[in-house]
């Protein structure tokens, strides 16, 4: 089967306008599953969405990613760390959900870490000369944080952050990611392949047939595809209005950013960091998407919502901030349907790849590309 799969990625390469699609069976077969899981999620630096979810020390979220519980939580220094969400005793699972702890303990024998990991508790243990407890601290794995986002890394010989990111933050550096805000957030389950739904988003072929009463005639044809030196694709497009609300509600617009200027206060940037977050930065906001797989037609989705500091301040902003909101909510009542229809057909044993639109999909394009070479790696 590899054997078929490796000649079928090897076809998923530029140019964009010669290159195939994915094989489907990266979408729906369970051993390219596997494979994905040890090539991708295990190896690349993954998105985990907005600092702002840890804003204090003890903030923590249990998450598991590619099979591998974790623990993310924001130290007594204002860092943020993360360990394998399993107890050096026995290996129990200790923290879940979210919230905020000032130590992680595990609640089957109460062996308790501090924020930094190390062991500082273990009731009945022998004493220092025969159990040390600083060989027993909780295992770190790589975290950072950049332009507001978080990213954290399984494995500790893919290249750091900043070499895996390239000029993301040049090219972003307009919109200040790093000061906007989170307002609004919503966690979803889908039911089509999690690479599906962040192909959707990037997009823009779709907009008539799928949006075409909603947003469909906010946005012009889009900038020719950018050429990057990180991990990430990006587009940029006008558009009539701002690319956050419907076309019905285009009045109640919330002020720009008040750094922007230039031809960047007249459209969104559309960014897919590989490979599972990416995000819209319009002219008042940005919206963004994390996307992990929980099977191969399931993926678990995190929506998220962002303003600057000021415009939170607007006397009416819950009421106009609604309408973003109600945008988002719109946008996905009509991408799942097409998304289940999307990840049925590429089930289908007769499924076979296509060709790209180039000026429309250059980032879906550009991810596939990436992809398909993670994957050849491993193969």
């Amino acid at each position: 089967m590899f054997e078929q799969l490796n000649a079928e990625l090897a076809a998923v390469s530029g140019p964009v306008n010669t290159a195939a699609t994915l094989p489907p069976a990266c979408y729906a077969d369970a051993n390219v599953a596997e494979l994905e899981r040890d090539a991708v999620f295990r190896t690349a630096w993954i998105g985990l969405g907005r600092s702002d979810q840890w804003k204090t020390a003890g903030d923590y979220s249990a998450v598991t990613i590619a099979g591998i519980p974790t623990i993310v939580i924001r130290d007594k220094a204002g860092d943020l760390q993360a360990f394998a969400n399993s107890c050096r005793h026995r290996g129990s699972l200790m923290l879940e959900g979210s919230g905020n702890s000032q130590a992680i303990s595990c609640p089957f024998h109460r062996w308790t870490y501090s924020l930094d990991g190390a062991l500082r508790g273990a009731p009945d243990m022998p004493d220092e000369s025969v159990f040390k407890k600083c060989d027993h601290g909780l295992i770190p794995f790589r975290i950072a944080e950049r332009d507001g986002f978080v990213f954290i890394c399984y494995n500790n010989t893919t290249e750091d952050i900043d070499a895996w990111l390239g000029d993301f933050s040049k090219v972003h550096a307009p919109w200040k990611l790093d000061k906007l805000v989170t307002t609004h957030r919503l966690e979803l389950e889908v039911n089509c392949n999690w690479k599906g739904f962040l192909e959707v988003f990037n997009e823009y072929y779709h907009l008539p047939y799928v949006h075409p009463t909603t947003v469909d005639g906010v946005y012009d044809r889009p900038d020719p595809a950018e050429k990057v030196s990180g991990r990430y694709a990006t587009q940029f497009s006008t558009t009539d209005g701002t690319g956050g609300l419907l076309e019905g509600s285009q009045q109640y617009a919330l002020p720009p950013m008040t750094w922007l200027d230039g031809r960047n206060r007249d459209g969104t940037r559309y960014t897919w960091l590989f490979p599972n977050m990416t995000f819209a930065a319009s002219t008042e906001a940005i919206w963004v998407y994390e996307a992990t797989p929980l099977e191969t037609g399931k993926c678990r989705v995190i929506m998220t919502v962002c303003f600057p500091p000021e415009t939170i301040e607007h006397e009416d902003f819950e009421n106009r901030a609604k309408l973003y909101y109600d945008r988002m909510d719109a946008a996905l009542g009509e991408d799942i349907p097409a998304l289940l229809r999307y990840h049925q057909g590429l089930a289908s044993p007769f499924a076979i790849q296509g060709r790209y639109c180039a000026e429309l999909e250059p980032n879906v394009a550009s991810f596939a590309m990436w992809y398909a070479d993670s994957l050849k790696k491993k193969l």
